[in-house]
């Protein structure tokens, strides 16, 4: 494809300039199209060390882990060893939730669509045996249910946790091995770690966070989450060459580069179908298939997932039709504009589809009357709180919990009108202006839950 070449060259003059402007200490990009990859890195992996980041440098991928795990349970599909309509319980006997009706009925599908419905963000540590994923799942016996399985989207960490068991059992093996036997191996990656004890063997980025705002990205204390969170994304880590192998297999609907058949083509097309519609959330897509995030961008369709671990970010992107990926793994910073830029070029270049403006509130957005969203609303991550002043202001207050306490502060925020029941935070965090769905009824006529991808529940009026 002949924009290649020249894509390699506009990343080698482009990058460096970009990752200084918004303080990422190192990144590296790899573009697929048409069977052929380039692929370029610039900046450090650790600011500590000096070490120069390059296209075979190791970057953790987060939760882009999730399609891998995804894909780990349609091989199984394939196989005739898992039905995707079978409630969880038939391959997990002991799965337990604190609702005991919602365990009995929640399916591997839900499992994967991110409709299951039981609380998420539960980062257990439980130890760095090859055991762990099984004791994480025995932890969840007190983790409450949101809304009825099936009901709706809620972004869940925790549900992938539990497809990865569900995929041990079957194979009588660790999540680990399972990535290095049904994965790696057929599809020939070279730089891919499930753990750092493998991403020790080669160049790795260590994340950046950073203090407080204004201030420049630090080298993260720690380099990877608990082990217990590897199915949803805690570990993985690899080169963005391999992340964008794995997307063309995905691309030839299942066909690895030298011809294996990794997945079935019905599988592949599976994955990639909507089950599941969005809020209005901005970056997370606008509906969700069986491990894929799904957008409707103008010039066409596009599948993906992002990654964020400690001080690690990551995105790839996808266009089915036009058999073009890319993928950007970064180690601190603020990613956000450098995506926009890198991958905003790549798919207008070589698939003609426009990524869309992240959203940004409207400097002359009226007053809105927020009866139905003032409240408290509750996670195991943070207690919010939505208030409106005398003024008509709307303020969003977010005190977190867990471990994320450790990691920040209480965070006031405003907001102010977006699109319907979204309001959108009135400055950025992180670089983005995250938006603030209300949904449902608690029976009131207020909302039940406050939706930023995942669904905070009501807790009090």
């Amino acid at each position: 494809m002949s924009n290649l070449p020249e894509l390699g060259a506009w990343l080698e003059s482009r990058l460096p300039a970009l990752l200084a402007e918004h303080q990422v200490p190192g990144a590296s990009v790899a573009i697929y199209a048409g069977g052929e990859i380039v692929d370029h890195a610039a900046g450090v992996l650790n600011k500590a060390t000096g070490v120069e980041a390059d296209v075979d440098s190791l970057f953790q991928i987060g939760s882009i882990t999730k399609v891998w795990t995804a894909t780990l349970a349609m091989q199984l599909v394939d196989e005739g060893a898992l039905d995707l309509d079978e409630p969880v319980r038939k391959y997990l006997p002991e799965f337990v939730l604190g609702d005991a009706d919602a365990a009995a009925r929640i399916t591997v599908r839900q499992l994967m669509c991110h409709t299951a419905g039981f609380e998420g963000d539960i980062f257990t540590d439980t130890g760095r045996g090859a055991d762990c994923v099984e004791k994480y799942v025995a932890t969840l016996g007190d983790v409450p249910q949101l809304f009825p399985p099936g009901e709706m989207f809620s972004y869940n960490n925790a549900a992938f946790c539990v497809l990865g068991r569900v995929i041990e059992v079957l194979r009588g093996k660790s999540y680990g091995d399972c990535l290095a036997e049904h994965l790696f191996t057929p599809l020939g990656l070279t730089h891919a770690a499930a753990s750092p004890y493998e991403a020790i063997l080669f160049r790795a980025a260590l994340g950046h966070v950073t203090p407080k705002p204004g201030a420049d990205p630090e080298p993260a204390p720690i380099w990877a989450l608990a082990p217990s969170n590897a199915p949803a994304g805690s570990m993985l880590a690899m080169r963005p060459r391999d992340l964008v192998t794995f997307a063309g297999m995905h691309l030839r609907d299942g066909e690895g580069p030298d011809g294996t058949r990794v997945l079935s083509a019905e599988s592949a097309r599976a994955m990639r179908e909507r089950r599941v519609e969005l809020p209005d959330l901005g970056l997370m897509g606008d509906a969700w298939g069986l491990g894929w995030s799904l957008f409707d961008w103008p010039g066409g369709a596009v599948v993906g997932h992002d990654g964020g671990t400690i001080g690690q970010s990551a995105f790839l992107r996808v266009a089915p039709e036009h058999g073009v990926a890319v993928a950007l793994l970064t180690n601190g910073g603020d990613p956000i504009p450098v995506y926009t830029e890198v991958l905003g070029h790549v798919l207008r270049e070589l698939a003609g589809i426009e990524l869309p403006a992240p959203p940004v509130p409207d400097p002359a957005a009226p007053r809105v009357d927020a009866t139905r969203y003032v409240g408290e609303y509750s996670s195991s991550v943070a207690d919010i709180v939505v208030s409106q002043d005398d003024d008509g202001r709307v303020w969003v207050e977010r005190v977190p919990k867990g471990i994320f306490a450790e990691l920040s502060g209480p965070l006031k925020s405003e907001l102010v009108a977006m699109n319907g029941d979204t309001l959108i935070l009135a400055e950025p965090m992180q670089g983005m202006y995250l938006p603030h769905a209300f949904v449902g009824d608690d029976g009131t006529g207020r909302a039940l839950y406050l939706h930023t991808g995942r669904a905070d529940r009501r807790v009090r009026a």
